[in-house]
């Protein structure tokens, strides 16, 4: 499940963009928390402390205790706006979940055991087709990524949606065929042998070109 992550935050006077100016002024970034049946709340968070979040990552696919006024609420973070010039946050809006609220997010893939791949070793390459895969899931159950191993995979095996293991509930938003998410490509000095004999086309390059073709 992906991490929990811990923010306080406080309710902002007046609304408008008036309101919003004078919270910057005072080093917060105005935002606001609405859904799960209540009415939507005008909050402002620390600017360094919000920063500090977007610059570790993933904070869009994880769940948030939000902590606003002495009370806890789970929420998801929904759009962050940035300056358009310093790229820096200046508006954040949070979804209210309950843990069986079913949302969609992007999960990163996350490849491991690489050095246990004897593709790899043997010179062929990693070739990835999706680097995140758009996923519902389950606020109570969301992973913080999709994890591929890579054990024991030969030159020219492919990895599909199929082949990632999935907490309960989790399902991908492409329902219609068994995608591609990698593949293990064989190394330039077969793909030259390859070209040399019969016009370049190997295993390696045959698993990839399918999966160009999934995108």
């Amino acid at each position: 499940m992906a991490d929990l992550l811990g923010l306080t935050v406080s309710v902002r006077d007046g609304v408008g963009k008036g309101a919003a100016r004078a919270a910057r002024r005072a080093n917060m970034v105005p935002g606001v928390v609405y859904g799960n049946g209540e009415d939507p709340v005008s909050i402002q968070v620390e600017f360094h402390v919000l920063l500090k979040m977007l610059k570790a990552g993933k904070f869009m696919s994880t769940l948030i205790n939000l902590t606003m006024d002495g009370k806890d609420q789970r929420v998801i973070c929904r759009g962050v706006q940035r300056d358009v010039v310093k790229d820096m946050p200046i508006h954040i809006d949070f979804l209210r979940l309950s843990r069986k609220s079913r949302i969609n997010l992007n999960i990163p893939v996350e490849f491991v055991n690489e050095s246990d791949c004897p593709g790899l070793t043997k010179g062929g390459v990693l070739t990835v087709v999706r680097n995140e895969v758009e996923m519902k899931v389950t606020a109570g159950d969301i992973p913080e990524t999709l994890t591929v191993d890579l054990s024991g995979l030969e030159v020219g095996d492919v990895v599909h949606m199929s082949d990632i293991p999935l907490p309960e509930g989790a399902r991908a938003m492409i329902t219609d065929r068994d995608f591609v998410i990698a593949n293990i490509a064989a190394p330039s000095s077969l793909k030259s042998a390859g070209d040399d004999e019969d016009g370049g086309e190997t295993e390696g390059e045959t698993a990839e070109g399918e999966a160009a073709t999934e995108e």
